[in-house]
């Protein structure tokens, strides 16, 4: 290189995709905690259509798509928060998001994970708030992950198995009925539901993954439930929502199953 000559940086494709992933997890990030509102509803409700303040929620796509707040009326009006601090939730799905993108690569599968991640941070924060998971979420998500990751293992760079993704959904959804069989008062049946999808991403990558997923978001739960034991006095017959710690347990899988194979 010549004297004085300054070479420019040039962002390799890994670098971009973890900044992409980061503008991506942001961008939805923002409209996550107004969907929670509409879907933190009781059972036997689809979803709310009021804001915090008992407004008609309106706006893109039958006001699914907005803000966290609602503003209308002559003079305009500033509405309750629609639930979740739209900034953690935002910062929650952006390093969800980048971490798997981070741990992933520049690979097929990379897509179908940056796809379902919103979705699965969604049902997190519904099910935290309602104790349900909602089914217009849950059988969609298992499907499209489904689908998704067949087309990715159609693909040269792709590097999980299609069969063991689709067996290991069965397999975690099929483990996650009888543990609802068996104790149909300390897990609801959205949690077989949302197995279906966790089983079918952590399957991608094998079946030491898919049980390292699955004992972990059980250990989450675990924890947690133990620490409300011992901080607000709450017993074993207290329900605690085990959705936000099965797909905690899932992340944590699909990140150490991405590492490995990259």
């Amino acid at each position: 290189m010549p004297c004085g000559v300054r070479q420019s940086y040039v962002p390799d494709v890994r670098e971009l995709l973890i900044v992409t992933a980061a503008l991506w997890g942001t961008g939805v990030g923002l409209l996550l905690p107004r969907a929670a509102h509409r879907l933190s509803v009781d059972a036997g409700r689809p979803w709310s259509d009021r804001c915090p303040d008992g407004h008609p929620i309106t706006g893109t796509f039958g006001g699914w798509l907005g803000r966290a707040r609602c503003a209308d009326g002559d003079p305009p009006r500033s509405c309750g928060a629609y639930g979740p601090s739209t900034v953690a939730v935002t910062v929650a799905t952006a390093l969800v998001c980048t971490s798997l993108a981070a741990a992933a690569g520049p690979r097929p599968e990379t897509a179908v994970w940056l796809l379902a991640a919103p979705v699965a941070v969604l049902l997190s924060l519904v099910d935290y708030r309602v104790h349900r998971l909602p089914d217009v979420l849950t059988l969609p998500l298992a499907a499209l992950t489904a689908a998704l990751l067949g087309a990715a293992a159609a693909l040269p760079a792709a590097t999980g198995s299609w069969s063991t993704s689709l067996l290991g959904g069965l397999s975690l959804g099929a483990a996650y009925f009888v543990l609802f069989l068996v104790n149909p008062a300390g897990m609801g049946f959205g949690d077989v539901k949302l197995a279906l999808a966790l089983g079918v991403a952590l399957g991608w990558y094998g079946w030491d993954i898919l049980l390292t997923g699955a004992l972990t978001g059980l250990l989450y739960g675990a924890v947690y439930g133990l620490a409300l034991v011992a901080l607000r006095g709450a017993d074993r017959r207290s329900a605690i929502p085990l959705g936000p710690f099965m797909t905690g347990g899932a992340f944590t899988g699909l990140v150490l199953g991405a590492a490995a194979v990259a």
